[in-house]
């Protein structure tokens, strides 16, 4: 296309490229805020909401669990239920980044920096 150009011409469309997926970083940065997973222990007892960016949204105690004498037990379903949160928080912000990641033409495995 361009003479004695050389590879400029595909130096361009790689620029295009790259403002292109920075927009959609951008903007999958942004949705992942609303993203919600919810993480479970003791069968459902405890429940804890994060967005997809891992922060803790919400915990649901059902209240069958409170008894003086149950207390390491629920700080243990507490911990529980927010590590298996904040573990689908991490799997799906993945999930969300292979699909970006696909769309764009490169690598699904490709590890993007967040």
């Amino acid at each position: 296309m361009f003479k004695g150009l050389g590879g400029l011409g595909d130096m361009a469309g790689m620029m295009k490229k790259a403002q292109e997926m920075q927009g959609k970083m951008a903007e999958l940065q942004e949705e992942m805020h609303s993203i919600m997973v919810t993480g479970e222990s003791g069968a459902g007892l405890v429940k804890a909401t994060c967005s997809a960016k891992g922060e803790l949204k919400g915990l649901d105690i059902d209240p069958s669990i409170f008894n003086g004498d149950d207390k390491e037990v629920v700080e243990d379903l507490i911990l529980a239920a927010i590590k298996d949160a904040q573990q689908k928080a991490s799997d799906r912000a993945q999930q969300e980044m292979s699909k970006l990641t696909e769309s764009l033409g490169l690598p699904a495995d490709m590890k993007l920096p967040f």
